[in-house]
């Protein structure tokens, strides 16, 4: 996602330990030819071995041996200078004792296996990384500001306290400000996790990050762009960000228990009979080919099946954690609920029938661009009903129009605005109710109050159905995190299994409930609005609605939902909790296969190239064990 010309970063740009970026930078560029050599080299060395050049091919081989061993060795080194001890000493010890003791093809089929597999799992997230590029939504760079009575584009660090800004229909407002000349008409879903469109007037403050759904406006400047609303919520995410406790690689929770039985095993092997041969023999075989090949397997596979169905999951780790989420935080605005305005019902309050009131209104509302009156047209189409053209229409911006349909005068607009120009219309819309949070519409016909349209922000179909069945899948706690009010929290989630609903929460607010989780397991959250980004960040998983959401919390996320359904959440959980297990399962049955190896090269009956071989055949067994993660074996039910 590009930055703000005000230093605006996303995720994807935090800034890393000098030292820790240089070394990823490295191993970035170093893999591809880490797997390439070893390969080159162990072709090179048979070739000779076999076409009369056999004191060639141990040196060919060793040669080849050494660009893996050295990378590896500093990896190492970093690793233990950060405290993580991994199965990768193994491998190291494996590749160095078969070079001292003259074991050259060992050495080089163990460098080859271990540079496969580190290649395999940096694919994983290099691809995602590409396909998370490609679908970020643009947030604004520049901004059209007045100077000297003309309009100049300028970069937002520019843009100082005092400017007159233009803010066009479709503009991302750059700046906090205030509305200086005309009606803003602004979609702060994103901000607060209102669906509901709002109208600013004259003097009144707008925040930086809310969208113009209205006619353009001209906003006062009263903060620069890095001290505004969305650069502090940005901050908010790259502090929530390296907060975060790293967990742990699904191999390396194996690693302490596998490496102290294997050097036990060499060491005695060698100690006991006095052949370090034997020693040797135990390590190659030891050589954790089955966690190192079978786990990224399982997990690239995972995360390609899940592509496959609209769920972009942002490398191995995020994979593991999603399936073992024990606490889900869920946003309500556009997560479960659709996020925007629709027709929920159409009170008649004359004797129009409630098609014929939505037809006559929506007639009248096709010559507004207003974001209610688009709404009110498309529910119209989506009936099928005929709209007439509407004639001598004047529009109140913001308020509501006024004109003819059908030969009648029809007004349509908010119930002040209609009541001021229809007699009697005030106390029959007094009387009327509608739902909290709801938008009324009031509707005039011939000088008569002729009913009313109610909107709302609807909750998803069969999200009940949902997370029930996400109960099933082992998550213990369900919470509702939201800006909204909390009558509006309330109506709309009533009936859910919710544990806890959180209402009026700020960005700062939503952190602390997805803290508040984290003693009951893994906790993933899941939002769509740019003031979601903090707590995707802060979560152990994160999880954003893509499809409409905001680039922000999508660039906060570790997983990206690129389909506009909520049941993608619970697919994407059996297919990481199927992957996992896969993985588990080719790690044990693996590792199970390298100790009785390992007994047997100890006792002598395997040489360190018969080890070498036995283990990539063990190897070849997981593998094809793990690819099954592409396969189907999940489901998600429809909603």
């Amino acid at each position: 996602m590009p930055m703000l010309d005000s230093g605006i970063s996303s995720r994807s740009a935090l800034p890393a330990e000098p030292e820790r970026r240089g070394l990823r930078d490295l191993q970035q560029a170093a893999r591809p030819v880490l797997v390439a050599l070893p390969a080159l080299g162990l072709a090179l060395g048979a070739y000779a071995f076999f076409f009369g050049a056999k004191s060639w091919a141990g040196p060919i081989w060793a040669i080849a041996t050494l660009p893996v061993l050295v990378m590896l060795l500093i990896e190492i080194v970093a690793s233990l200078r950060r405290g993580d001890v991994g199965l990768d000493i193994v491998a190291a010890l494996s590749m160095t004792g078969a070079l001292v003791f003259g074991e050259y093809l060992a050495a080089i089929v163990v460098a080859l296996m271990y540079a496969g597999g580190q290649y395999l799992e940096s694919y994983a997230e290099r691809r995602a990384n590409r396909e998370m590029t490609a679908l970020l939504s643009r947030v604004p760079r520049k901004a059209m500001r007045y100077r000297d009575g003309q309009l100049e584009e300028v970069g937002l660090n520019a843009v100082a306290p005092g400017d007159r800004l233009l803010i066009r229909r479709g503009d991302i407002v750059p700046v906090d400000g205030t509305v200086d000349a005309g009606i803003a008409i602004l979609d702060q879903s994103a901000l607060t996790g209102e669906s509901i469109p709002v109208q600013q007037r004259a003097g009144d403050a707008v925040m930086s990050g809310a969208t113009n759904v209205g006619d353009a406006f001209d906003l006062l400047a009263t903060y620069r762009a890095d001290q505004s609303t969305y650069a502090g919520i940005v901050r908010l995410v790259e502090a929530a960000q390296r907060s975060k406790a790293p967990m742990a690689r699904l191999a390396d929770r194996f690693a302490m228990v596998f490496l102290v039985v294997t050097i036990v095993l060499s060491g005695g092997a060698w100690f006991l009979t006095g052949d370090p041969i034997r020693g040797l023999a135990v390590l190659v075989v030891a050589t954790p080919c089955p966690l190192i090949l079978a786990v990224p397997v399982a997990i690239v596979s995972g995360i390609s099946r899940a592509a496959k169905t609209g769920i972009l999951v942002k490398g191995g780790k995020a994979l593991e954690i999603m399936a073992r989420v024990c606490a889900l935080v869920i946003d309500k605005t556009g997560t479960l609920t659709h996020g925007e305005a629709r027709v929920t019902h159409v009170q008649s309050l004359s004797s129009l029938s409630a098609d014929e009131l939505l037809r006559i209104a929506a007639s009248l509302d096709q010559a507004s661009k207003h974001i209610i009156a688009r709404a009110l047209v498309q529910e119209a189409q989506q009936r099928d009903l005929p709209l007439a053209l509407p004639t001598d229409v004047v529009e109140t911006p913001g308020e509501g129009l006024t004109g003819r349909v059908d030969g009648m005068s029809v007004i349509v607009g908010g119930r002040t605005f209609v009541a001021t120009r229809t007699p009697g219309a005030k106390e029959a819309l007094a009387r009327s109710k509608h739902p909290s949070g709801a938008v009324t519409v009031a509707v005039a016909v011939d000088g008569r109050i002729a009913g009313i349209l109610v909107l709302a922000d609807e909750l998803r179909s069969g999200t009940a159905h949902l997370l029930r069945d996400l109960r099933a899948e082992g998550v213990e706690r369900i919470v509702l995190a939201t800006g909204d009010r909390p009558d509006v929290a309330q109506a709309v989630t009533a009936g859910l299994p919710l544990d806890a609903i959180h209402s009026e929460l700020t960005p700062e607010n939503k952190i602390a409930v997805v803290k508040a989780e984290k003693p009951h397991g893994p906790v993933m959250m899941v939002g769509d609005g740019v003031n979601d980004a903090p707590a995707l960040a802060a979560a152990d998983l994160g999880v954003a609605m893509g499809a409409k959401g905001a680039a922000a919390s999508a660039e906060a996320a570790d997983v990206v939902l690129l389909v506009d359904r909520l049941d993608r959440l619970l697919l994407g959980i059996r297919i990481a909790r199927r992957s996992r297990g896969i993985a588990l399962q080719s790690v044990l049955v693996g590792i199970g296969l390298s100790f009785v190896g390992m007994i047997t090269a100890a006792f002598g009956y395997l040489t360190p190239v018969e080890g070498a071989l036995i283990q990539e055949g063990i190897d070849v067994a997981v593998i094809l064990n793990a690819l099954r993660a592409l396969g189907g074996g999940v489901r998600a039910n429809p909603s």
